[in-house]
C-alpha cells in the first residue's frame, strides 16, 4: 500500500480508536440483508408512469403496509394510506377539505403520523441508523429519531411523546413532516434504482425522467439504443441529431428539443416551407393526450419531418462508404432508386416508391446536402452542443451509464449479446482485429466515451460508431440486420418493412445459452441471472417474460403507450430483496388525480422468479465487496500507522 495514501487516509482517521471504530462499523454492515434492487426499463418519457412506479416501489411500499398493519386497517385504508405515502401533499389537502372540524383533522393527524412512524420504522430495519438518519427530511431528523426509537413508551416518557405529536400539531407543521415521512418512506423501500435503458423517445417528457434520476439516492443506467442517439448528437454526430429530431417529429414532440432544451428549429422550419408540402407518411402519430394541435401545426411538423428525414438519409451515406467494417453497402439507399420512374431494387427486386419526397436530392450524387440543408444541420449541432440543460442531462447520463453492468452477480443489458445461429458469439471486425462478446461491448463503450469526450471531432471512427450502435447489424443495442426505416415511409410492400432480429433473440429462451453468456462475463452461471430490455414482451400473446428456466428476465412489458396495444400491458418491472426476485406487471397508468379519489393502482401480477435459499447478505453483494476494500485499506491503515512499533 502507497504510503503517501494511508498518510492522507490518517488526517481523517487520526487515532487508532477512530480506525478500530470504522472497521467494526463496516464489518457489522456486511452481515446485514441487501438492500432491495428495483429493475425499470424502457420508460420512453412515459414520466408518469414512472413517477408512480418509483413512488409506489412496484408494490413495495403496499405490501410493506399490509404486513405491518394486518390486524389495524381494512383494505380500503390500506389504499388510502399507501395513496398518502405516494403523494402525500395532493392527499393531505383532500383530507383538509374532507375533515373540515379541526377536532377531526387533528385526530387525523395525530394518527397518521403514528402509522408513518411505525411504518417508517419498519421500512428501515435492516438499515443502519447512519443510513436511515440521512433519508430522514433534514429539518425533522430528531423529532423524528425521538419517537422512531422510542422504548419508554408506556411508563415515564409516554407524556413526553404525546407533547412531541400535540406540538407539531399546534405549530403547524404536521403537512411538511407527514409529507416528509412520506419521501423517506419511498425511498427506504428501494436501496438502489436500475434503469435498464431507454429514457428517450417516442414519450413527451424524458427530460423530467432525468431530472427525477439526478436527484434519486441511489441509481445506475444501461443505455439504451435511444439514449446513445442523445449522446451522439450532443458528442457531435450529425446523423444522429438528424435522427432524435425526426422520431420527436414522427410522435409530435418537437416541443422537447424547442421547448425543454432549448434549440430554434426555425431554420428547420424554413428549409421545411421551402421544400416539402403535405404528406400521409410524414403526419404526425398524434396521442390521445391532452395535446390540442391545429392542421396548421400538423403541417408543419409533417414538412419538418420530411426535411429533417432526407437530411438524414443523406447524413447516413458517407458513413457507410468510409466505414466498410460496418458492412453496410446495402444500405445505400438512395443510390438504388431510379428518380425518373420512382422506383427502387432491393435484393434483386423493384418495388414501386409512394409518398416520396426527394426535391432536393442530386440523383447523380444523392448523398450530397444542399448549402441550405448544410447551414441548418450546422446550427442544429452548435444549438444542441451549447444546451445547458442536455449537458447536464448527458454528462449524468454517460457518468452513471454503460453498454451492461454486472450486479449482483446478474448481468443488466438493454438490448443483445450479438450471436451466430449455432449460439457462439458473433464477431465482428473493427480496424483489422476481431471482437465479440464481452470485448465487443467494451470496445463500442470505448468509442463512446472517447466521442463523448472530444465532440469537436464530428467524423471520426469513434463518432461513427455511436451511430452504428443505433443501427448496425453487429451493434448490441439495436440486435437486428437492417433498420428499414426508409421501406416503411417509401414502400407498400411490407415485406421490406421486416427487420430480421438477431438469433439471440430465440436463443436466449435456452438455458444453455443464457449460462454461457453468464460465463462469457464472468458471471456464475448457476446463480446468475440476464435481465433484458429492448424488446417489448407480448403477454397478450400469450408471451412469458421469465425465460430460460429463470435465467432470462425481459423486463420491456410497455411503459410506452404505442406498445400498449401490443403488450397487454404497461410494462414490468423487478424487484430483488434478500429473499429473492419478482417480477411485477403493470397496468396502463390512468392519472394521478385517479389514484387520489379512487385508490386506483397499475400493479397487476407479482410473480416469483427465484427464491434464495438463506436471506442474501451485503457481504455477497457489489456494495459487500467495496466494503471488503475499504476494510483492508483501513486495516494498512491501522498496522501502518498505530501497529508499527
Amino acid at each position: 500500500m502507497d504510503t503517501k495514501y494511508l498518510d492522507l487516509l490518517a488526517e481523517k482517521y487520526d487515532c487508532e480508536e477512530k480506525v478500530v471504530t470504522e472497521i467494526i462499523n463496516l464489518e457489522a454492515i456486511l452481515n446485514l440483508p441487501k438492500g432491495t434492487e428495483h429493475f425499470v426499463s424502457d420508460l420512453h418519457g412515459e414520466y408518469k408512469a414512472f413517477q408512480h412506479v418509483l413512488r409506489n416501489g412496484s408494490g413495495n411500499v403496499k405490501e410493506k403496509i399490509k404486513d405491518l398493519f394486518k390486524d389495524e386497517l381494512s383494505k380500503k385504508e390500506v389504499d388510502e394510506f399507501a395513496t398518502l405515502v405516494y403523494y402525500p401533499e395532493e392527499k393531505i389537502l383532500l383530507m383538509k377539505n374532507l375533515l373540515e372540524d379541526s377536532e377531526r383533522l387533528n385526530h387525523w393527524y395525530a394518527k397518521t403520523i403514528e402509522c408513518m412512524i411505525k411504518l417508517v420504522s419498519f421500512a428501515s430495519s435492516k438499515y443502519t441508523r447512519s443510513k436511515v438518519r440521512k433519508a430522514l427530511p433534514e429539518q425533522f431528523v430528531y423529532i423524528i429519531e425521538e419517537l422512531l426509537y422510542k422504548t419508554d413508551e408506556f411508563t415515564d416518557k409516554k407524556s413526553y411523546y404525546t407533547k412531541i405529536i400535540q406540538r407539531i400539531m399546534s405549530l403547524g407543521q404536521a403537512d411538511k413532516l407527514i409529507t416528509g415521512l412520506a419521501y423517506t418512506i419511498q425511498r427506504l423501500v428501494v436501496d438502489h434504482l436500475h434503469v435498464v435503458g431507454d429514457i428517450y423517445d417516442r414519450g413527451p417528457d424524458p427530460a423530467r425522467i432525468m431530472n427525477t434520476l439526478m436527484k434519486y439516492h441511489s441509481v445506475d443506467i444501461q443505455w439504451g439504443n435511444h439514449d446513445i442517439l442523445w449522446v451522439g448528437a450532443y458528442a457531435g454526430s450529425k446523423v444522429c441529431l438528424a435522427n432524435i429530431i425526426r422520431i420527436c417529429a414522427r410522435y409530435d414532440n418537437l416541443d422537447i428539443i424547442e421547448d425543454v432544451y432549448g434549440i430554434n428549429l426555425r431554420p428547420l422550419l424554413n428549409l421545411a416551407e421551402k421544400y416539402y408540402g403535405d404528406n400521409p407518411a410524414f403526419r404526425p402519430r398524434l396521442s390521445s393526450s391532452d395535446k390540442d394541435i391545429s392542421e396548421d401545426e400538423i403541417l408543419q411538423i409533417t414538412k419538418i419531418h420530411q426535411a429533417i428525414s432526407m437530411i438524414q438519409f443523406k447524413l447516413e451515406m458517407p458513413i457507410i462508404q468510409r466505414r466498410p467494417d460496418f458492412e453496410m453497402d446495402h444500405r445505400l439507399l438512395l443510390n438504388k432508386i431510379d428518380y425518373d420512374h420512382k422506383t427502387i431494387t432491393l435484393h434483386g427486386k423493384t418495388y414501386p416508391l409512394q409518398n416520396t419526397c426527394f426535391a432536393t436530392i442530386n440523383p447523380e450524387h444523392p448523398e450530397q446536402l444542399l448549402k441550405e440543408e448544410e447551414q441548418v444541420i450546422e446550427k442544429l449541432l452548435f444549438a444542441i452542443q451549447h444546451s445547458e440543460k442536455l449537458s447536464r442531462h448527458m454528462n449524468f447520463l454517460v457518468r452513471k451509464g454503460s453498454l451492461y453492468l454486472k450486479y449482483n452477480g446478474n448481468l443488466l443489458i438493454h438490448g443483445c449479446i450479438p450471436l451466430n445461429e449455432d449460439g457462439t458469439m458473433k464477431n465482428m471486425t473493427i480496424e483489422g482485429k476481431e471482437y465479440s462478446g464481452k470485448n465487443l461491448l467494451d470496445t463500442f463503450e470505448h468509442y463512446l466515451r472517447y466521442s463523448f469526450a472530444h465532440p469537436e471531432e464530428t467524423d471520426d471512427l469513434a463518432t461513427d460508431m455511436i451511430w452504428y450502435l443505433w443501427t448496425g447489424e453487429n451493434s448490441s443495442l439495436f440486435g437486428k440486420k437492417d433498420m428499414t426505416t426508409f421501406e416503411r415511409y417509401f414502400i407498400k410492400e411490407k415485406e421490406t418493412h421486416i427487420e430480421q432480429k438477431n438469433p439471440y433473440y430465440q436463443l436466449r429462451e435456452q438455458e444453455d445459452t443464457c449460462k454461457k453468456i453468464l460465463e462469457e462475463f464472468d458471471l456464475d452461471p448457476e446463480q446468475g441471472h440476464i435481465i433484458n430490455g429492448h424488446t417489448p414482451v407480448e403477454e397478450i400473446n400469450g408471451e412469458n417474460p421469465i425465460k430460460a428456466n429463470g435465467k432470462m428476465i425481459v423486463i420491456d412489458g410497455g411503459f410506452s403507450k404505442a406498445y400498449q396495444p401490443k403488450t397487454g400491458i404497461a410494462g414490468y418491472t423487478l424487484l430483488y430483496n434478500s429473499y429473492g426476485m419478482q417480477l411485477v406487471a403493470h397496468k396502463p397508468f390512468t392519472s394521478k388525480e385517479d389514484v387520489l379519489q379512487n385508490g386506483a393502482d397499475i400493479l397487476s401480477v407479482k410473480r416469483l422468479v427465484d427464491r434464495e435459499l438463506r436471506r442474501k447478505k451485503i457481504l455477497e453483494t457489489n456494495v459487500g465487496r467495496k466494503l471488503l476494500e475499504q476494510i483492508s485499506v483501513l486495516n494498512d491503515l491501522l498496522e501502518y500507522k498505530y501497529m508499527k512499533y
